[in-house]
């Protein structure tokens, strides 16, 4: 007699242990549901019903199996399967899970659950294992090996990699198999009459170790991509700022209300909301003052929604409203418009008065797409809106799937432009208004595109503003004009090279530290070198501002404001900081022949900074009448094609060697010898 054939409630217990592993990746899965997509969430609910009815089918099928060729047991086993694929089916239709997709699935599990069933019975007759000279003394010992594969298989997945994808997928079979061969022997001892407790007790912790790996595998497989799976938390569903919806519970809102529009042939709009000039907020104020904002927003479009609609925050200052039973394109612009005017009332946080606005997206669907691309159509109409000058809407169509296409192809070779050294520094010669001589170069950055040719910074620096790569060309451009200033200071030309700085680099906390280690490695006095920055750029954030400007002052690097005319600043700010030089926007250039306005700016400008002390340069002169009127305004540098175009530096070096004997264009100062003091060792 078998030890638990005389202990039938040990019998009972020993079924229970094993399913209470089963029933613990039951509920761990079934959470880990709650917080995905739909799709997955779908899946791993009817995993998570069908494993933990057959962990509650087991204590049942233990207790009552004796005799394996008895109607009773083979009764048992057909009736508990068909109970765990009836109760599995029920539940998931409850839970939402079940379709009619999914119907024919669970028919087909309750099948092979039966057979399954049916089958052990079956092996664990005494007859047919001494048949298959199978002594179930081998059971544990391939259990064991089992296991031992699919922890090597954990740890290769561990290491990332196209192969993971198979380790997890062999992991998880031989976590499974481990289980089967373990209940199969710790069930069946009462049966064949093996052994003994203590090889139970084995099989019994052999189950728990198969359980804890496949809920590993579980939680590394079940995440819905590359950046969930790094974390262990799974995303919230709610705002904690806005407390609005997150992205995870807008899209499982998008797909119901696709699933109705299909359903009823009614139509929903999609509205991508992106705040227009909250970033200087948050970059003047501090965010804590540009998080009471946000607040405010989602407050404004809760109170502009209708009950039905879904308002959610996807991004720092990105919302999505998603509306529902559209009658109309016009009736969905009537209320981008109402968004666009509430959003743009004041915000009073702190005291203070706050004004932003936004530029909106629409998608409508159907309309020849599917719900998932609903938001990334939005989102390219957002862009478009912003394009033409924010504050307004816009609606999608087709080509700008063409031109969002043509942006990715853009970034992905800005991307490789960086590592295969594709980007050149262009140098335009700066004049004297006075003597006609050139007195320094700006470098202009250009893109060698391998298949486009020559690209100019317009095309290319919007994408690496948007993608966070303009920070890193920032630093090549600073690198690359200390580098040839050394080439140059070689050759014995001293030229002082001015190099722009963007918004982002004057927001970075180490562009000082940058700069002068760029010039320490160069060996390149500060004095050589003048940064620019656009009159837009110095007001984004004021403070930052003039302790970057002040700093780099005290470095002995000489500072210039760009694209003086293009901003909302005045003179006055000016003051605070410590630029020396002021350009002179293009834009009024152009119109100084035929508009009596524009030379009547510049003119005033021009006193007006002379009376600051400011050095004023006039770029984009290109024809002798330009320069004739702005040499009577007392301009001090010209600066155009008229005299020069952008060139590399090395035909910037032949150009003043060549210069040095005949039409002496370039100041001898330039070729003078640099003093030991002058020039950092």
């Amino acid at each position: 007699m078998d030890f638990f054939d005389n202990n039938r409630l040990l019998a009972g217990i020993a079924g229970f242990l094993i399913s209470a592993p089963l029933l613990w990746l039951c509920a761990e899965i079934g959470a880990a549901a709650r917080e995905r997509s739909a799709n997955v969430a779908r899946r791993l609910r009817a995993s998570s019903i069908l494993i933990g009815t057959g962990a509650l089918w087991w204590p049942g099928h233990v207790a009552a199996e004796r005799d394996p060729f008895a109607g009773s047991s083979v009764g048992i086993a057909i009736v508990g399967a068909m109970l765990a694929a009836t109760l599995a089916f029920l539940a998931s239709a409850t839970a939402g899970a079940a379709t009619r997709k999914t119907l024919p699935s669970f028919v087909g599990l309750g099948a092979v659950t039966l057979l399954v069933a049916y089958a052990h019975s079956l092996f664990a007759a005494p007859g047919v294992v001494r048949a298959a000279m199978l002594g179930v003394s081998w059971a544990p010992l391939l259990a064991v090996g089992v296991l031992s594969v699919a922890l090597v298989a954990l740890h290769v997945d561990g290491l990332g990699g196209k192969r993971a994808a198979l380790a997890r997928l062999g992991a998880a079979a031989a976590g499974a198999l481990t289980l089967a061969f373990a209940t199969t022997s710790a069930t069946s001892t009462s049966i064949v009459g093996a052994a003994a407790v203590t090889e139970c007790l084995l099989m019994l912790a052999l189950i728990a170790m198969a359980a804890v790996l496949l809920h590993t595998l579980g939680q590394s497989n079940v995440r819905d991509g590359p950046a969930t799976r790094r974390s262990v938390t799974p995303p919230p569903t709610v705002d904690s700022l806005t407390q609005l919806p997150t992205r995870v519970y807008f899209e499982d809102r998008l797909a119901a209300a696709a699933t109705k529009c299909d359903a009823s042939g009614s139509r929903l709009a999609l509205l991508f909301i992106d705040l227009d000039g909250f970033k200087p907020v948050n970059d003047t104020y501090g965010h804590s003052i540009g998080d009471l904002v946000l607040e405010q927003v989602g407050q404004r479009l809760k109170s502009m929604s209708r009950g039905r609609d879904v308002v959610a925050r996807v991004g720092g200052d990105e919302f999505l409203l998603l509306l529902s039973n559209v009658a109309t394109q016009e009736s969905v612009a009537q209320v981008a418009t109402r968004l666009i005017d509430g959003l743009s009332l004041p915000y009073a946080v702190d005291g203070r008065e706050v004004m932003i606005s936004c530029s909106v997206g629409i998608a409508l669907y159907p309309d020849g797409c599917s719900h998932q691309k609903l938001i990334a159509r939005a989102d390219a109409a957002m862009y478009s809106s912003k394009r033409a000058g924010g504050s307004n809407h816009c609606f999608y169509s087709p080509a700008m799937d063409a031109d969002a296409e043509a942006q990715f192809d853009l970034l992905r070779d800005l991307r490789k432009a960086l590592a295969n050294n594709e980007l050149e520094l262009f140098y335009q010669p700066k004049m004297d208004a006075t003597s006609g001589k050139v007195t320094a170069v700006e470098a202009l950055l250009r893109w060698k595109h391998p298949t486009r040719g020559t690209l100019l910074p317009g095309v290319f620096v919007p994408i690496a503003e948007r993608s966070g790569l303009i920070g890193a060309i920032g630093n090549w451009v600073i690198e690359d004009a200390c580098r040839q200033s050394r080439a140059w200071r070689d050759k014995g030309l001293r030229m002082r090279v001015a190099i722009n700085l963007s918004a982002h680099q004057m927001r970075q906390d180490d562009i000082v530290e940058r700069i002068t280690g760029a010039l320490e490695h160069y060996r390149i006095h500060p004095s050589l070198i003048t940064c620019e920055i656009t009159e837009s750029a110095a007001m984004e954030d004021t403070k930052m501002t003039q302790a970057t400007f002040r700093r780099l002052g005290e470095l002995g690097v000489h500072l210039s404001i760009d694209d003086f005319g293009t901003g909302y600043s005045s003179l006055a700010y000016l003051r605070k900081l410590p630029a020396e030089e002021l350009k002179i926007d293009r834009s009024f250039i152009m119109d100084l022949e035929h508009s009596a306005d524009a030379r009547a700016v510049v003119d005033a400008v021009t006193k007006l900074a002379h009376a600051l002390g400011l050095k004023v340069v006039a770029e984009g002169v290109e024809n002798q009448r330009q320069q004739q009127i702005l040499e009577s305004m007392h301009i001090d540098e010209l600066q155009g094609f008229l005299f020069a175009k952008p060139m590399s530096g090395r035909a910037l070096l032949l150009w003043a060697m060549n210069d040095r004997s005949e039409s002496a264009v370039f100041k001898p100062s330039l070729f003078s010898e640099t003093r030991s003091s002058e020039e950092i060792a």
